[in-house]
């Protein structure tokens, strides 16, 4: 998914998730992060749109 992002860094990514600017995450039970895609391009259309 940070490939998607074009090499924002996981300490970014994470910081984003503090600051609730992230696109919603799913948490599995092994406890990594997924990203459903329709969020994902939602998110990226909304960003795109503002800047």
């Amino acid at each position: 998914m940070l490939a998607v992002l074009n090499g924002v860094s996981r300490r970014t990514f994470y910081r984003w998730r503090e600051l609730g600017i992230a696109p919603k995450c799913i948490k599995l039970p092994n406890g990594e992060l997924r990203i459903e895609r329709r969020g994902l391009r939602a998110w990226l259309e909304q960003h795109r749109e503002a800047a």
